[in-house]
């Protein structure tokens, strides 16, 4: 009696990660891809896959090989979306980023300790950074929405993640180094917005902004993200105003405020 609910949990845990895995993309993932990823061995992947396909919550596309998401996750996820409005909150000021600036703009929440990707809005410019799309998770710390949350949560939080992140960041330790997170960290805090200057892939940069709960706490971010030459110094100061002027936007439409938490310049 006593081990049964361990290993539902257990189970419920293995499901729960693959069904995020699938999500990355809209194509989905391929079987060996789930088991490099998961830690699982085939077999056990394999069985969880059917089950969760008898269940509509995923299915197998015949013609790539990939596990993809289901039709029941597409309902469950409209009948979320009622509780949780940030299309129609965050989706105005996307576009505007995206009409100012040519560049593509993001909206990602946060969830424990990664953030994920929920909006998009391409720009105008024709050469784009593919990095981000919708579903895509990224440690805090990780890419300008992670490094813009984490800058503004309380320092013992920060602190946290640092005393463990090599663990934390995963594949993306060796570009962003403690040292080089906490000095990230630092700018973030001063300028208002972060920079990623094409640390999750060389010659994509991106920018982001905070977003704020009620209880003053950064709960969601703002992005942009470019090649390169389209971030240069003398234009991210203009591309960070305009990401915190929508920043604050948002914030106050969600009856959050971010004074007292975020460092003006």
């Amino acid at each position: 009696m006593t081990a049964m609910p361990v290993q539902g949990a257990q189970v419920v845990t293995r499901v729960a990660g693959l069904l995020r895995l699938v999500g990355r993309s809209a194509e989905g993932m391929p079987l060996a891809g789930l088991v490099r990823e998961s830690g699982l061995t085939r077999p056990t992947v394999h069985r969880l896959l059917s089950s969760l396909a008898s269940e509509g919550l995923l299915d197998h596309d015949p013609a790539t090989g990939n596990w993809v998401l289901g039709p029941e996750v597409l309902l469950m996820g409209s009948v979320a979306a009622a509780r949780f409005p940030m299309e129609d909150i965050a989706r105005p000021s996307l576009r505007r980023l995206a009409e100012a600036t040519g560049e593509s703009a993001f909206f990602s929440i946060r969830r424990g300790a990664e953030t994920v990707c929920l909006l998009r809005e391409e720009g105008s410019f024709p050469v784009r950074s593919f990095v981000l799309h919708e579903g895509v998770r990224f440690p805090l710390g990780v890419a300008s929405a992670g490094t813009a949350i984490m800058a503004f949560l309380p320092e013992h939080e920060q602190e946290q993640l640092l005393g463990r992140w090599a663990e934390h960041a995963g594949a993306f330790a060796a570009n962003h180094t403690a040292a080089l997170v906490r000095e990230n960290l630092a700018r973030t805090r001063l300028a208002g917005y972060s920079v990623n200057p094409g640390l999750v892939l060389e010659g994509s940069w991106g920018m982001g902004a905070a977003v704020f709960d009620r209880s003053g706490k950064p709960a969601w971010a703002l992005s942009l993200t470019g090649i390169e030459p389209r971030f240069k110094p003398e234009r991210q100061e203009e591309l960070g105003g305009l990401l915190m002027a929508e920043a604050h936007r948002i914030t106050q439409q969600l009856g959050g405020g971010a004074e007292g938490r975020r460092r003006t310049r």
